[in-house]
């Protein structure tokens, strides 16, 4: 097997070799060119999923040759993997069975394996954890036949980290001393997979720091070897990790780091996955609304996925925010739902958790405490230390609120839940004590009199609470002092504790408003990041309503006239409104008012619909929020939110619609910027057909010249012999010699005069046709010799003048169906190219077009000149629109970039160049002989 075929067969390349294969992929004609076209759409599958869909359509009609069998299955088995990206679960087992089909029909061991490993991980996805892990079994038992040792390493270690997700002790028995322990010298691909095996083992063993470690190792390798997913899953999963030792600055940035990664992709269940580990972690943080928020968006995402653990996991936090936002129905219909379902064993202790929680909150005391219990009891059988903390604090909690006052024997059973939580927490490597369990433990020792460990114990709380809020620490510490030195000092107390929740609250406030701001921040980029309005409108439709009351949403943009605002993007209850304008002098237009006086406007509307602004038939509006868009101080229109509540919008409202406004006046104001740019490139675009139009017409008229004139010449003399020869006979002078010999010269005359009107006529001919196909880019079957001849003939005059020379060597019989007008513009402004540049300053340049048939329906025609060549910083940018070194001087930038266009869309061929400075140029084209359908080929000349 070649070199190339073997590459097309790795699982996963490396940045380096992915970089080294682009910069190759152009020198490449062929059946090499087509496998290792195939190798970098494989290798894209995740770097790109989008770009490498789009390379398997292209490649799927030209693979030809003995290998391709091989790659239309590999291009099969890319669709399942990106269906499965993308969520579409029935076709992405519908394309890796195809894929399965094709290799089992060669014999393809490696091929086979890949497939199982990908239907491994669509089962994985829909939470079919059997099916999975019997898939996993056949890839691994294929990759061992087959002898890939990273392919083994990998399926091994997928396999091992989806064992991690029951009894991770059973895991340990099978996979933990399986993989070397020192990973270097491995590829990439293998350490990322073994890595993420390591730090998801970790972190079930509730060792954070040794998962934090192995899952940092395991994001950089997954992002060098392109498993973007992995890569997600690395960052989303340090995040928990970090959050799980209340580290949760740290853990917001690596969920940060996953969501950046992920949006790009479109890949909603990574998104949704994203999310939800943001919003959990919001939520621990006390940010319930923006929680909220983050759960709401990620719900939708993970419902193709109803039946896995990411979809149990997102219900289990929607079950802890409901808990804090004390909605204890909405918990215990989420708990049943994810009752209903198969779960992980610690899914179900935070479930048994949340049910006590929930149960005791309604007044089930009964209840709740043998639901507690039953959570220690499973926590405890399950050797998980961090859920018995947890279900040991939630049994002494409900112990402790027993209806009917409490005995020695309830307190002790309080006091010794608390104890052995305290223990435990203690003995965990890395795990920060929780706050709650300090402070409820030190609460107990008062109550009971034990005022000298009540006191360490708060002491020990306060300290915890310093490393993330000191002020607050501050205030409870001293709070605690006053309540447990001093009877006497408990009304000061309790004024410093509402100082503190005061400080608390406005502390809550500024957190808040900083994480929006962060938030803001990568909404900003993504909306400003479009240069196409209708996208700018989209994006901002999608995340304005996760982020505020916008019930109704309207964007309005002055005229150009500036006397009128009109509507370009208007949103109500989630239906759009027709257009709609407004008179930028109605006095009772809040938009109006906007933008007159360039400032924001606030609205606070009556109940009963009596202000003029609210519009028959419309959403009734209490609450709305207007504001111009201002760039550089000037205004583009005004963008609106409105809600039927009362007092939807306070100071963090506000802050959100005034950033976003701001982001949306640039993005709209660059939006126009790049349609006015648009605009110019097609104005220069038709300058550019006109001006070679204008060329071929002046060559046209040289070429015609000398024909027309010599024949002139020849007419002329002829009149003149004639009329003499009519003089001498009339004098009856003529002799019988003079006779013949006028008789010769009229033949010769005659045949050079004939000769002459030929060979304009036949240029005339050649002018036509070349004329009407290239105003017309009429499709059509032509003769590639004959078309390129007639081509060069309208440069010919330029040429001779020039002192240069072409040769063509095409051979007869080649028919293209096609556009010959477009191809002549390519063969015209090569031509130009070289005069402009290759021979500037130089004579007798020599340029050569020659043609070859390919095996597969292709043709290849080359165009070489001997000329000054082109500098190696260069040649990446010549087919760039624009780009010259003779702009001013006879250069456009406009003439490769045009046959490039023409190149690739009309013809749905390949244009390349080779070059050296003082070697000359040398450019590819290889071209369908039958043309792709094209609806506006016009459009293609142009582009």
């Amino acid at each position: 097997m070649n070199t190339l075929a073997r590459w097309a067969m790795l699982l996963f390349d490396d940045d380096d070799a992915l970089a080294q294969l682009e910069a190759e992929l152009p020198g490449l004609i062929g059946a090499e060119r087509g496998v290792a076209t195939v190798r970098l759409a494989w290798q894209l599958r995740e770097r790109d999923t989008r770009r490498a869909l789009a390379l398997a359509d292209r490649l799927r009609q030209t693979l030809t040759g003995p290998e391709a069998g091989a790659q239309q299955a590999r291009l099969k088995l890319l669709e399942a993997e990106a269906r499965r990206l993308f969520g579409e679960f029935a076709a992405g087992f519908e394309a890796a069975r195809d894929a399965l089909a094709g290799f089992d029909a060669l014999g393809d061991t490696l091929g086979r394996a890949d497939t199982h490993w990908v239907l491994a991980q669509l089962h994985g996805a829909l939470g079919e954890t059997a099916l999975g892990q019997s898939e996993l079994e056949l890839a691994i038992d294929g990759a061992l036949h087959a002898g890939d040792a990273t392919r083994r390493l990998i399926f091994e270690a997928t396999m091992a980290r989806n064992t991690t997700f029951g009894d991770w002790r059973q895991a340990d028995a099978r996979w933990a001393r399986h993989f070397p322990p020192d990973t270097t010298g491995l590829h990439p691909a293998a350490v990322a997979a073994i890595e993420l095996y390591r730090g998801s083992r970790a972190f079930r063993a509730a060792d954070y720091a040794q998962a934090v470690r192995h899952q940092m190792l395991g994001f950089e390798a997954a992002l060098q070897s392109g498993q973007l997913q992995n890569a997600i899953s690395a960052a989303a999963n340090n995040g928990n990790a970090f959050a799980s030792l209340n580290d949760y600055e740290t853990a917001l940035d690596w969920g940060q780091r996953a969501l950046d990664l992920a949006r790009p992709t479109g890949w909603q269940l990574r998104i949704g996955g994203c999310l939800m580990q943001m919003g959990e972690t919001l939520r621990k943080l006390g940010r319930l609304e923006l929680a909220q928020a983050l759960l709401d968006e990620a719900m939708p995402c993970l419902a193709p996925v109803r039946g896995s653990r990411n979809y149990a996991v997102a219900l289990c936090y929607r079950v802890d925010l409901a808990l804090d936002r004390a909605d204890f129905a909405q918990a215990l219909s989420l708990l049943d739902e994810l009752d209903r379902g198969e779960i992980a064993s610690d899914l179900r202790l935070r479930t048994q958790r949340g049910r006590a929680h929930a149960l005791l909150s309604l007044g089930l005391h009964e209840l709740a405490e043998a639901v507690a219990q039953q959570a220690l009891d499973l926590a405890l059988q399950a050797d998980a230390p961090v859920h018995q903390i947890e279900a040991l604090q939630m049994l002494a909690h409900v112990r402790g609120v027993r209806p009917g006052g409490s005995d020695a024997s309830t307190e002790r059973g309080v006091l010794t839940c608390l104890d052995q939580a305290l223990a435990l927490a203690r003995g965990i490597a890395g795990y920060q004590v929780p706050i709650d369990l300090l402070a409820t433990l030190a609460a107990e020792y008062a109550r009971l009199g034990r005022y000298e460990q009540a006191y360490a114990t708060e002491c020990e709380a306060s300290a915890a609470r310093e490393k993330t809020h000191s002020r607050e620490a501050t205030d409870r510490l001293m709070a605690m002092e006053l309540r447990f030195l001093s009877e006497s000092a408990k009304a000061e107390a309790q004024h410093q504790r509402q100082l503190r929740e005061a400080e608390a609250a406005r502390a809550d406030l500024l957190q808040r408003n900083s994480l929006t701001l962060e938030k803001l921040g990568v909404i900003g980029q993504e909306i400003t990041a479009h240069l196409e309005s209708a996208s700018v409108f989209e994006t901002l439709n999608r995340h304005v309503h996760a982020l505020l009351d916008a019930s109704s949403f309207a964007i309005y943009l002055l005229d150009a006239d500036g006397r009128q605002l009109s509507s370009v993007f208007d949103v109500e209850q989630g239906l759009r409104l027709p257009p709609d304008h407004i008179a930028l002098d109605d006095p009772d237009s809040y938009a109006a008012r906007c933008v007159r006086e360039r400032r924001e406007v606030a609205v606070e509307l009556a109940g009963d619909g009596s202000d003029p602004n609210q519009m028959p038939g419309t959403m009734p509006t209490r609450s709305a929020m207007f504001a111009p868009l201002l760039v550089d101080q000037r205004v583009l229109g005004v963008i609106t939110t409105q809600s039927p509540r009362a007092q939807a919008y306070a100071e963090h409202e506000w802050l959100i619609f005034r950033t976003l406004s701001a982001y949306t006046a640039i993005a709209l104001d660059n939006a126009s910027a790049y349609q006015r740019l648009q605009d110019a490139q097609g104005r220069l675009v038709e300058q550019e057909k006109l001006a070679a139009l204008g060329s071929l017409v002046a060559g046209v008229a040289h070429e015609l010249n000398t024909p027309i004139g010599n024949g002139l010449l020849m007419a002329s003399t002829l009149l003149q012999k004639t009329e003499a020869v009519e003089h001498r006979a009339g004098a009856q002078t003529l002799r019988r010699s003079e006779l013949n010999v006028f008789f010769g010269d009229v033949k010769q005359a005659s045949r050079f005069l004939v000769r002459g009107l030929q060979d304009a006529a036949e240029l005339v001919d050649s002018f036509k046709q070349v004329a009407v196909d290239r105003s017309s880019a009429q499709r059509r079957r032509f003769d590639l010799a004959k078309t390129s001849q007639d081509a060069v003939a309208m440069m010919m005059g330029r040429l001779r003048n020039a002192g240069h020379q072409i040769t063509l060597d095409i051979p007869e019989g080649i028919w293209l169906d096609g556009y010959p007008g477009p191809f002549c513009q390519v063969l015209t402004n090569l031509i130009n190219n070289a005069l402009i540049h290759a021979f500037d300053g130089r004579e007798g340049g020599q340029m050569r077009l020659t043609a070859r048939a390919l095996k597969d329906d292709r043709v290849e025609l080359c165009f070489s000149d001997n000329g000054a060549g082109i500098a190696a910083h260069h040649l990446p940018r010549v087919f760039e629109p624009f780009f010259t070194t003779k702009m001013g001087r006879g250069g456009s930038g406009l003439g490769l970039s045009i046959s490039y266009n023409i190149v690739t869309s009309l013809f749905g061929g390949e244009l390349s160049v080779s070059s050296e400075p003082g070697q000359g140029s040398r450019f590819v084209m290889t071209l369908a002989l039958q043309a792709p359908q094209v609806e506006n080929p016009a459009a293609g000349l142009a582009s």
